[in-house]
């Protein structure tokens, strides 16, 4: 976002509509709603799928990055939600979404580094939980783990970033 002292490199790119900012919120709030509404769903709210996996796929399509960059990452995100679906041994997958993130973010590649601290998480929490009363825990410590990932690896970016002199 604005002041952040980091340039984002898909701060650069022309809109055709909306601006950075909204495109960017919206972007992460329909991410974030979607894959939660697609986890939400049960044999007794199949309809959830459907409105979840629409809102996720609309999130990838709003955020601001080059076509292909969002046509890559939302394949991989989407089939991570429905993985997520079978319980929380299955959740190092959320290293899928990240890798998007990355991807429509235009992280370095030295950056993708942080892609094994959700797949270790999920794999310690595939030891830790076996029940799918045990996935909204492991969600949320799967989640934290990868956004802070995310974080870290926009760290990562911006310390290899030379600065001109004056």
């Amino acid at each position: 976002m604005a002041g952040t002292g980091f340039p984002e490199p898909t701060r650069r790119l022309a809109l055709r509509w909306g601006t950075y900012d909204s495109r960017y919120l919206g972007g992460i709030l329909y991410l974030v709603a979607g894959l939660s509404i697609l986890l939400s769903t049960n044999t007794y709210t199949i309809g959830f799928l459907l409105v979840g996996t629409i809102a996720h796929c609309f999130g990838w399509a709003i955020l601001p990055a080059t076509g292909s960059r969002r046509l890559w990452a939302f394949w991989p995100s989407l089939l991570a939600g429905f993985l997520m679906l079978t319980g929380p041994q299955i959740l190092f997958v959320m290293a899928a979404p990240l890798l998007g993130w990355l991807l429509v973010r235009e992280r370095p590649l030295r950056s993708f580094i942080v892609l094994v601290f959700p797949v270790a998480s999920g794999v310690i929490m595939a030891y830790s939980f076996h029940s799918n009363h045990d996935m909204p825990l492991g969600l949320a410590i799967e989640s934290t783990v990868t956004v802070a990932s995310a974080w870290l690896a926009r760290v990562l970016a911006a310390s290899g970033r030379t600065r001109r002199p004056a």
